[in-house]
């Protein structure tokens, strides 16, 4: 987790071990200077925008640190499914203006678990910092329904829509895990707990920035009494030296 590798340089890591941050109240004075909660209260996630704000990103109902975790309650209140898409500061100047979680390249490695939570997902992943997508790209990992297997995925552009790779495990996510996404010229690579899952040649060419979207699944879910939690242990992101 701490240091560098060969052909990478770390840039960010942080494990929570600064102390406890009751729920709703991340990042607080512990953790300002490395997060961003995200999104605001009442954002529509990516289903929100297809249903007129039934599930969205609330971050002072779902985010804490507990245990020397970051955590997510996912659950539902009035109707409304709830998450959270926390983004970590990364100190670079791969975008002009700079920016503080942008990067062009780089190694991502996350430890985390969660709870069997039909409905809910994890999409934590490289988006454009341009905002112009399919053309700029958008790599996802770790990916997936809560109850079901994890998986990566690199969406490109294909003569103006939406084209996508998808790189399958058969692991669940909830045992722990190490997940983490290499990203260099002309190629994306996918491991779960150092096991390839598999390349992609269809990698971003511009800046991104990673967002730990954990949100609803597109239509029709979670249940309502569908709750439970998401944990990071630790993250950690590296530059090409």
């Amino acid at each position: 987790m701490t240091g560098d590798l060969p052909g990478w340089k770390q840039v960010f890591v942080e494990d929570f071990s600064a102390g406890d941050v009751p729920l709703g109240r991340f990042p607080g004075p512990l953790y300002s200077a490395g997060w961003s909660a995200g999104y605001k209260d009442g954002t529509p996630d990516t289903a929100g925008q297809r249903s007129g704000g039934k599930s969205g990103y609330y971050p002072s109902k779902v985010l804490s640190v507990r245990n020397g975790s970051l955590d997510w309650y996912l659950h539902s209140e009035n109707g409304i499914s709830m998450g959270a898409a926390p983004t970590p500061r990364i100190p670079n100047a791969s975008s002009n203006p700079p920016r503080a979680n942008s990067l062009l390249h780089g190694r991502y490695s996350v430890r985390y678990r969660a709870d069997a939570l039909p409905g809910f997902k994890t999409a934590w992943l490289l988006w454009p910092d341009s905002g112009v997508w399919p053309r700029d790209g958008e790599v996802d990992f770790p990916e997936g329904d809560l109850a079901k297997i994890i998986y990566g995925a690199v969406h490109f552009d294909r003569n103006g829509a939406d084209a996508w790779e998808k790189f399958d495990s058969d692991q669940y996510v909830t045992s722990w895990h190490v997940a983490t996404m290499e990203w260099s010229p002309g190629r994306v690579e996918f491991f779960l707990d150092g096991r390839s899952l598999g390349i992609s040649t269809k990698a971003p060419t511009s800046p991104m920035h990673l967002i730990l979207q954990t949100e609803s699944c597109l239509t029709g879910c979670p249940a309502p009494a569908t709750q439970g939690h998401v944990s990071l242990d630790w993250i950690s992101i590296w530059v090409p030296a």
